[in-house]
């Protein structure tokens, strides 16, 4: 407990002495990332409390599906440095939001799309190949089974002929779309439990959920270019074409994890390289330098809407993944380095804010901090700080991502999540009377003329008012719509406050 304690501490007087200047950092030495790596895990965790008394742990403000980037963001750096100091309030809380071993907690179950159950699952598959400690309450490779299986009960095929919807249930908004992170993140996680297990049953769902992917256009292999959405409505037809980062990152991991299961199959290297390639030219642009991560809302320009909460996340997740895609498939090593290097001295320099809890801002292109910071912007530069490890043999690195054939020992049960509950109907079911005075249920409708495609789209969400300031609360902060809206890929300039409605 002292160690710990002195180990807080000290980093804590390192994070004061580099406000001004910055996090100092070279990339060619360990200690140095390392340092890099400790000081921003120690600030993005001064804004989490669930391990403080009367606080819920894994809860992190804002969308529930943070706190497996955030949980799984720290098995990385634990893993990448050998520092153990977030070991125990990491494992607390992927154990208490794991639900019924399926990262379906009930607190949460009724409001959840697939996208944010998937990440949990991540979370676990990740602890479960790179030996995180665990303990006899829990097998990490278990809850990423139980995870696959209550997603895989989920599979479509009687709209669009396959796919996983956005959202679980269908009274939530979103539930007749279908997008590219949920059927992005099941194929990754069957990618992965199919290189662990060896199991076939993986791989067929893998395959299954790319070739899906792909005969929509949610992935257009013709240039390797990814929508982020399509609509049942549609037959699945006509895809928002919204560029995000995070739907390249979780593909081109999944199908990494693939070409290393079928010991570098033709097929696989192409979608890596493809993939890879438009993620170098839609996220890295020429404009930085060309080795900067940049997401679409990061420019100050005309036209740009702002980054929301789920976006300033992204930068996390793609550059753990790019880490992890030089390991399991190493040709792509000389590629990546130099974009996880130049992100990381970027973020560099962004670390240089006015205060303790505020030193890491959100454009890696700019040379000063930008003044936009929070748990989300410290996760982003904890990642590409560890992932600069990648070179280097230090750690507790064995020759991860690990497998049961490999030395991976966390024990898997291929029947996890199922039984624990009664699967919800696939179907919408229709609003009855009851529903409408017992629920007092209150319908916004929000439209939205997006300019670009001259298209009027409606966004109709019925829920209770109750529920609505739950979601509003718990998953959109500030009780505004907006965030609502760009999640379903609509772009608008405009903040639609229900605070009256309600």
């Amino acid at each position: 407990m002292w160690s710990y304690f002195w180990h807080i501490a000290f980093t804590a007087l390192l994070t004061l002495g580099r406000l001004t200047a910055g996090i100092q950092l070279d990339i060619n030495d360990p200690n140095s990332i390392k340092d890099a790596a400790a000081t921003a895990a120690y600030v993005m965790m001064t804004y989490y409390h669930g391990n403080e008394s009367g606080q819920i742990p894994g809860k992190l403000p804002g969308t529930w599906w943070t706190g497996g980037e955030v949980f799984m963001a720290l098995v990385q750096y634990w893993y990448w440095t050998g520092d153990t100091s977030y070991n125990d309030v990491t494992k607390q809380a992927l154990i208490w939001q794991k639900g019924h071993n399926d990262y379906l907690p009930d607190n949460y179950t009724q409001d959840l799309g697939n996208d944010d159950q998937v990440f949990w699952g991540l979370a676990a598959m990740t602890a479960a190949e790179l030996n995180f400690p665990e303990d006899e309450e829990v097998s990490w490779l278990a809850l990423a089974q139980g995870v696959f299986n209550t997603q895989a009960e989920k599979w479509d095929p009687d709209t669009c002929h396959g796919g996983l919807r956005w959202q679980r249930n269908s009274w939530n908004g979103g539930y007749d779309l279908k997008n590219s992170v949920s059927n992005g993140g099941f194929f990754q996680l069957a990618a992965r439990l199919a290189r662990y297990t060896k199991n076939e049953t993986y791989t067929e769902w893998a395959e299954k959920a790319f070739t899906w992917a792909t005969s929509v256009p949610l992935i257009i292999e013709k240039g390797w270019t990814i929508n982020d959405l399509v609509t049942v409505e549609s037959n699945c037809q006509a895809p928002n074409q919204m560029q995000w980062s995070y739907n390249y990152g979780i593909y081109f991991n999944g199908a990494a994890y693939m070409y290393n299961l079928t010991n570098g199959d033709t097929k696989w290297k192409n979608v890596v390289e493809g993939l890879l390639n438009t993620t170098w030219r839609n996220f890295f642009p020429q404009e930085y330098g060309g080795n900067i991560m940049v997401e679409p809302c990061e420019p100050q320009k005309q036209g740009v809407v702002p980054c929301d909460g789920n976006q300033s996340t992204f930068k996390s997740l793609v550059t753990a993944w790019l880490a992890f895609t030089t390991t399991i498939m190493p040709e792509t090593l000389d590629q990546i380095l130099p974009k996880l290097q130049g992100s990381a001295e970027g973020a560099a320099k962004q670390c240089s804010g006015p205060s303790p809890d505020k030193i890491c801002g959100q454009r890696w292109f700019l040379d000063k901090y930008d003044g936009v910071t929070g748990l989300r912007e410290h996760m982003c530069a904890l990642s590409v700080f560890t992932a600069n490890m990648v070179p280097f043999k230090t750690g507790n690195r064995d020759q991860g991502p690990l497998t049961a054939d490999t030395g991976g020992t966390s024990k898997g049960d291929p029947s996890a999540g199922t039984g624990s509950r009664k699967p919800e109907k696939d179907k919408p079911r229709e609003i009855t009377t009851g529903d409408r005075v017992g629920a007092s249920i209150a319908t916004v409708v929000v439209v939205e003329q997006r300019k670009k495609t001259e298209i009027e789209m409606t966004v109709l969400l019925m829920v209770t008012p109750d529920r609505m300031s739950k979601r509003l609360n718990d998953n959109h902060p500030g009780r505004d719509y907006y965030v609502f809206l760009r999640a379903m890929g609509v772009a608008s300039d405009k903040r639609y406050d229900l605070h009256a409605t309600l």
